[in-house]
């Protein structure tokens, strides 16, 4: 029964972390979206962007100097 209830703790744990990570991205995901940066997403090999006007791309956007404007 010990094997059980350390799964269980095992399970537990991997979730809330699971929990934890996602929302993580997701915060990251707004405040990409807010600062007006592309979210960078990879799907079978393919490299996706999702623009900051909630489009999609495999075109990589053009990115703005912060030094040079």
């Amino acid at each position: 029964m010990a094997d059980g209830v350390m799964n269980i703790e095992t399970f537990r744990k991997a979730d809330e972390l699971m929990r934890v990570c996602r929302a993580a991205v997701r915060k990251a995901q707004e405040e990409s979206r807010r600062l007006g940066v592309a979210n960078v997403y990879t799907f079978n090999g393919q490299r996706y962007y999702e623009l900051p006007n909630g489009d999609y791309t495999r075109t990589e956007p053009k990115t703005v100097d912060a030094k040079n404007g």
